[in-house]
């Protein structure tokens, strides 16, 4: 048996064309994980700095602000700010909001406006954005209650009418935050960020293992060799498992190889700091437990699920049509359909079906509080897209398999 899916692994890997769509696939992964190193920019007093001289910048200005949010350090920081509009020199106005300018921008937000971001959000009403120059506005003289304003705003959106949660979701979603430590650290994740955010571009690596799968079956057809196949001795048994096994052997070497350059481009430049950091610092409100690696690193184990159910998908089709050109004439509006389809809210038919399509399975949504009651029980997005789409890949296999084996031999 070993033999026969090492035959079949290497009749795969040996085709011109596996190794020119690998390797176009590759490429376009890597220019697209890369178009965010090689588009940064940030700034100074001087002006913009770009590539890599701007993120090693960055990172020499993010280093001064690894810190714990604690209410003390927010209570800080707010009276910080609110000092400096105090001062009418370092303020500016574009006839709607007043901002610092000068010194007092450069050298005292630009550095850690991202953390005066996220300090100034978690104070303002659910579903809306705000900035530093919000903070002087914050009266913090009874104390900052930096948790406290969290747990309003997550109490607030857990009983928004828009979102129709049951008391089963509302009281799951309780104990999740409840697991979320304090206080938050905060630091640099520029890396982590950008692959957390950038995890649907691999739709295209998914489409291109597909697209080397699908003649698995159908190019015995094409090929009338399937009449040979199917007389054999282990031709409806061991052969046809051997080209299953070899398949998603395949795939999931092949997309290793894309994770590895998708997630290494990021890291190897913007540098791997953060990995230890929190959810919660792209988000107050964030309700996952996890930290910045841990959430990728599920997600990852996800996106292989959806891989393996896609490639579970393209040899049922494999098996049943005549062509590879028929296969993926089937399975590229299935992968890219839902790419043009928006979500409306997190509940209802239309939104929780659309959250679990491939497409959309590929992103995290760890910041939507999407969750699914079943009967008595309540399960997040993520807990939902795992169990479906093992089921798929479960049902799948037996269904491609048993398509090949009762293929009908033209005369």
């Amino acid at each position: 048996m070993k033999r026969l899916v090492k035959y079949e692994l290497l009749k795969i890997v040996r085709k011109k064309s596996t190794l020119i769509i690998m390797a176009i696939s590759l490429i376009l992964t890597a220019f697209l994980f890369g178009i965010p190193i090689i588009q940064y920019q940030t700034y100074n007093q001087d002006g913009v700095i770009k590539g890599m001289e701007g993120i090693t910048y960055e990172k020499a200005q993010a280093s001064g602000y690894s810190v714990a949010l604690t209410n003390e350090y927010v209570e800080k920081t707010v009276q910080e700010v609110r000092a400096l509009f105090d001062d009418p020199d370092n303020v500016g106005f574009d006839g709607n909001e007043k901002f610092l300018i000068g010194n007092a921008y450069w050298e005292q937000i630009a550095p850690r406006e991202k953390l005066l971001r996220l300090i100034a959000t978690n104070y303002a009403d659910q579903g809306e954005y705000a900035g530093y120059n919000s903070l002087p506005e914050l009266d913090v003289n009874g104390g900052a209650d930096f948790y406290g304003a969290r747990n309003e705003k997550i109490e607030a959106l857990l009983n928004s009418p828009s979102r129709d949660m049951t008391d089963g979701q509302k009281e799951y979603w309780r104990n999740m935050n409840s697991h979320v430590e304090t206080p938050f650290h905060y630091g640099y994740y520029e890396g982590w960020e950008i692959i957390l955010t950038s995890f649907e571009l691999l739709m295209f690596a998914i489409l291109s293992v597909c697209i080397v799968i699908a003649p698995v079956f159908s190019s015995e057809y094409q090929a009338g060799t399937d009449a040979v196949i199917l007389s054999a001795k282990y031709g409806k048994t061991k052969l046809i498992t051997a080209k299953i096994v070899s398949s998603f052997l395949f795939a999931v070497l092949a997309f290793t190889v894309h994770i590895l350059v998708a997630c290494g481009l990021p890291l190897a430049f913007f540098g791997a700091d953060g990995w230890n950091l929190p959810l919660q610092i792209l988000g107050t409100t964030i309700p996952y437990p996890f930290t910045l690696l841990q959430m990728t690193l599920i997600n990852v184990g996800v996106i292989y699920l959806v891989l393996i159910a896609m490639v579970g998908l393209t040899l049922l089709l494999s098996a049943k049509m005549k062509t590879p050109y028929m296969v993926l004439v089937v399975l590229v509006p299935v992968l890219f359909i839902p790419m043009f389809l928006t979500p409306t809210g997190t509940t209802g038919i239309y939104n929780q079906l659309l959250f679990l399509l491939p497409y959309r399975s590929t992103m995290p949504e760890f910041a939507k509080y999407i969750s699914y009651p079943i009967g008595g029980l309540v399960l997040d997005i993520l807990w939902v897209r795992a169990i479906v789409y093992v089921i798929f890949t479960v049902i799948l296999i037996p269904f491609a398999r048993r398509g090949f084996k009762k293929h009908q031999v033209s005369a």
